[in-house]
């Protein structure tokens, strides 16, 4: 049976190989569009028009990409130095992109300088493929030769459960890699190995003539040449690996030395799926409420957009709205939009538009109410470091590096942004055990390291949303004793209560250990880094001790240098980061546990007084060394008069204004916090920049069918909406007269699935249909962890908005923080408190 059914596939796919040979031949033309990339009906095929910036290395955002029906399905088409190349592994520099759109020809130069070599890669249209050329104007250098070849990747989850040719052999995708390895001496980065010997993929598949996807034209496509291909499954070695096809790069040739047509299947008459944008959490009565069809630019049919009410029994009655009406054309889509604000009795309620229909929104009083629940519950205990998690039968994670931690090496550029400078700025040596830095804390990201910005970031905003909205919710146990917490279990004590003094116990421990804010805790190597698992089992939880042998271990003590880093060079900005944070807690933990309290309140003064009596300490790097000087000074002065109501504080927010008005939307919220305590020409001091900012506002709503600001960076924008968000929210309250409620229900919106791309919620568990697929720290599972948001939506440039439900690793679209995670509570209780009064 098993034979038969294998003839028969092969059979089936032999003949659907001769069969696309005519079809080829009838597709539509590409050409290169205004935005320059190129076009053809259902096909895109962009040529350099994103690059890594250099952040956080490969993306798998650049080089020749293919996106097919809508759907981006490969990327980083470039010469790459392995098989299946990783995140650290080396990429060229772009040096030049040249686009003769008469000629069909994209040309972009690239460089890899330490080896001195650089190289073009051509894409030239040839009837309804590309042709894809890597171009040497000398020989490749010895030391790449049997390393260098072009490379393009294919998404896996694009090609799960789909069949390949190769020449005349076919076969199916692995829906889980299991290919034979082969050994190298070298460090593997890819698979994250910091020392010792690694291994390569072998391929899977080789010939001269691919078709991926042979039975299925929405993921066909035909790759050609006359050089030996090869098909690479780069799973074997990381988890977040692609498919890849590659071709070596002769050695002792110049010119045109790999040749490529690459043909993604068109046709002629496709048109995207309408996607009716729309808040999958619902609305309140009176909230504005905002409908948008997203459509293929070339679909000119106009269905009524229908609203309709879903009764207890099932049936269903089209609700009278207007009609709805042409917005126009935004990014590469054109947009529909019904305002159905008048629509306010309550009830259960559906969006159809022709075909297409959303899943089943509420229109109700207390859709916000408990919208933060989830994130409150279970995504801040999950992400709560040193502290084993359980949840009634599930143990998220254990007990978690308790060997904190070492101290880094001087001069050290280290991985995700963070350095060492020329001295260790603390009693200790390089390598040397930092004790009492092993409490408090939670996971920064969907990674597992403590960035110190973050957490008093998110002790802020946390202690804000409890002392604003005095929340008192209590559903999970928190055990520091036994470093222990368990969910869904009271313990008497409010949960953010318990969380901020999670975060300030971290803090504290920080001055303690070296007398001043580090920039974190962070894995010493890439292996760790890139754990996916319980983060109990990246170490073994004992600290290093230098005279014992590797796995030996004695008086609780290890041989072992598995011990996450502290980076700890001095900065100023840190230090007033950290006071604020400090301050912001006393005011929630006065009355709950006021040793802590005190404990806080005095260093955030001791902190304070110190850093004015000196010149700031500016060391600078990434995004882990604080913010800008003036504006991290301004939020410690702003939160110590908020606890103190001292007038020293006063006098130092009111001189900071001038030097943070500038950057107003970034300091608005924390500029806002302080007029209750100040006198009146403060808030006086203030209009100018609320007008200005109020101006902005409106002008956003005209700039996208979504009236929020849309990011366009390597890392999506929820953070930014929230920003935003939470900014109206601040002004509403302070200048009403002003600054109205909209703006702030339009980001709730936008998080929950008013937004371009699609309409799924960001905040994972929250609204009807919402990410399930995301980028924590049990990404490799294809899960989620409830309450956490994602970053959302990733413009591929020029004008692709993207965010992938079917593979967690792209992390600029899906990897929770826990900033935003604290950004939500506050958001969403706003929004509750707004109760979408107009």
């Amino acid at each position: 049976m098993k034979t038969g059914m294998t003839s028969a596939l092969g059979l089936a796919l032999l003949m659907g190989s001769t069969a696309l040979s005519a079809q080829e031949a009838a597709q539509p033309s590409l050409r290169i569009n205004d935005k320059e990339y190129f076009e053809a009906p259902a096909v895109n095929i962009l040529a350099f028009s994103n690059w890594y910036d250099g952040l956080f290395a490969d993306a798998k955002i650049g080089g020749v990409e293919i996106i097919q029906r809508g759907m981006r399905t490969a990327t980083n088409g470039d010469v790459r130095l392995s098989a299946a190349p990783g995140q650290w592994d080396p990429a060229a520099a772009l040096v030049s992109r040249k686009v003769d759109a008469a000629a069909g020809i994209i040309d972009t130069t690239l460089r890899y300088a330490q080896y001195d070599w650089q190289y073009v890669v051509r894409v030239e249209r040839q009837g309804s493929g590309a042709k894809i050329s890597v171009i040497l104007d000398r020989p490749l250098p010895a030391a790449l030769a049997g390393k260098a070849g072009f490379n393009l990747e294919f998404l896996p989850s694009a090609y799960f459960h789909h069949a390949y040719m190769a020449d005349d052999r076919p076969g199916i995708f692995p829906l889980y890699p299991a290919d034979a390895m082969q050994p190298t001496d070298e460090r593997n980065a890819a698979s994250g190995r910091s020392e010792g010997p690694g291994a390569e993929p072998l391929p899977f598949a080789t010939g001269k003539r691919f078709i991926l996807s042979p039975e299925d034209a929405a993921r066909r496509v035909t790759i050609e040449s006359d050089a030996p291909l090869t098909l690479y499954d780069g799973r074997n070695q990381a988890q977040n690996g692609w498919f890849v096809v590659r071709s070596m790069l002769p050695a002792g040739r110049s010119g045109t030395v790999v040749e490529w047509k690459v043909t993604p299947q068109t046709e002629a008459n496709w048109l995207r799926t309408p996607v009716i944008a729309h808040s999958q959490l619902g609305y309140t009565p009176a909230a504005p409420k905002l409908a948008t069809v997203e459509l293929d630019r070339n679909d000119m049919r106009r269905p009524p957009l229908r609203l309709i009410r879903i009764a207890a029994d099932g049936s269903e009655k089209a609700v009278p709205t207007p009609a709805a009406q042409e917005w126009g054309d935004y990014l590469r889509y054109h947009y529909l939009q019904l305002d159905f604000s008048a629509v306010t009795e309550p009830g259960l309620y559906r969006l159809d538009y022709g075909e297409v229909k959303t899943a089943p929104f509420r229109i109700a009083a207390d859709v916000y109410a408990d919208a933060w629940h989830a994130t409150n519950d279970v995504y801040f205990p999950v992400a709560m470091d040193h502290m084993s998690v359980n949840e009634a039968y599930r143990a998220w994670h254990g007990d978690s590096h308790r060997d904190d931690a070492r101290q880094a090496p001087v001069n050290h550029e280290h991985i995700d942004l963070y350095r060492q400078g020329p001295t260790t700025d603390t009693p200790f040596q390089p390598g040397e055990h930092i004790p009492g830095l092993n409490v408090g804390g939670w996971y920064d990201a969907g990674d597992f390291d403590i960035r110190t910005q973050s957490q008093y970031q998110v002790i802020r905003s946390l202690a804000d949303a409890q002392e604003r909205y005095r929340l008192t919710r209590d559903t999970v146990s928190v055990d520091h004793a036994r470093r222990h917490v368990e969910i869904h279990v009271p313990d008497g004590k409010p949960d953010l209560v318990q969380q901020v003094a999670h975060g300030t116990i971290q803090l504290l421990a920080q001055f303690d250990g070296v007398g001043h804010a580090i920039h974190g805790i962070v894995e010493p190597d890439v292996a760790q880094y890139t754990h996916l698992g319980d983060a109990v089992n990246k170490t073994d939880g004992l600290p290093y001790d230098p005279t014992l042998k590797p796995g030996e271990t004695r008086d609780e003590r290890s041989g072992t240098p598995d011990d996450r880093w502290a980076f700890t060079s001095k900065s100023s900005a840190l230090n007033y980061g950290s006071a604020a944070g400090l301050a912001a807690a006393v005011r929630v933990l006065r009355g709950q546990d006021d040793a802590l309290a005190r404990r806080a309140l005095d260093r955030a003064e001791k902190v304070w007084a110190d850093e004015q009596n000196h010149a700031p300490d500016m060391f600078s790097h990434g995004n882990t060394t604080g913010g800008p000087l003036d504006a991290e000074m301004f939020g410690a002065a702003v939160e110590l008069l908020r606890t103190t109501r001292k007038p020293v504080y006063a006098r130092a927010v009111m001189a900071l204004w001038p030097k943070v008005e500038k950057g107003f939307g970034f300091n608005a919220q924390t500029a806002v916090a302080a007029i209750p305590y100040m006198p009146a020409a403060y808030r006086r001091a203030m209009l100018p920049a609320v007008r200005k900012w109020q101006m902005q506002s409106e002008e956003l709503t005209k700039a996208n069918p979504f009236g929020v600001p849309v990011t366009t960076g390597g890392w999506a924008g929820s953070g930014t909406v929230m920003n935003y968000a939470l900014t109206a929210a601040a002004l509403h309250e302070a200048f009403p007269e002003i600054v109205g409620p909209d703006a702030t229900l339009r980001g709730v919106a936008f998080l929950t699935g008013h937004h371009p791309g699609s309409d799924i919620s960001f905040v994972s568990g929250v609204g009807t249909v919402s990410k399930e697929v995301a980028y924590g720290n049990n990404r490799a599972d294809f899960s989620f962890i409830a309450g956490g948001v994602v970053p959302g939506v990733l413009v591929i440039k020029p004008d692709f908005p993207e965010n992938h439900e079917d593979w967690p690793f792209f992390w600029g679209e899906n990897e929770y923080v826990i900033p935003e995670g604290a950004a939500w509570i506050e958001l969403a209780n706003a929004a509750n408190r707004l109760g979408g009064a107009r």
